[in-house]
């Protein structure tokens, strides 16, 4: 995920167009001026969509939570399947919560999107 991140991110200043950098040092920024202001609020509108489904994917393939040493959902619901023995009200109940999960977080990222559009059109309208 490191490796994806970082791509998206090297995709996301290279989609800002170069006369948004020209413009900036033209008039008398320093490159991390120019960063602040002008390139990372274009950056940020572009870098939403793909960061936020990177984050998504993160939380349907693996569990964040078992960076905090609590065991994994579907783990623990094979655990409880080995004792009861019924599967499939398990394995549905364990999908349901990761179709909870899910749905607040992409419409979390509808939001923040819906949002960031709200500040400015499309970049190619501003070179």
């Amino acid at each position: 995920m490191g490796a994806y991140t970082s791509e998206i991110i090297r995709a996301v200043l290279l989609a800002v167009p170069k006369g948004q950098w020209e413009a900036a040092f033209s008039i008398g920024m320093t490159w991390s001026q120019a960063m602040r202001r002008t390139i990372l609020p274009q950056a940020t509108r572009i870098a939403v969509p793909p960061l936020s489904n990177t984050f998504i994917s993160l939380v349907k393939d693996t569990s964040l939570a078992a960076a905090i040493t609590v065991p994994e959902l579907f783990r623990a619901g094979q655990r409880i399947v080995a004792t009861s023995y019924e599967p499939l009200i398990l394995y549905v109940e364990v999908a349901l919560i990761y179709l909870v999960l899910s749905s607040v977080l992409s419409n979390l990222q509808g939001r923040l999107e819906k949002r960031l559009s709200r500040y400015g059109g499309s970049i190619e309208a501003a070179s």
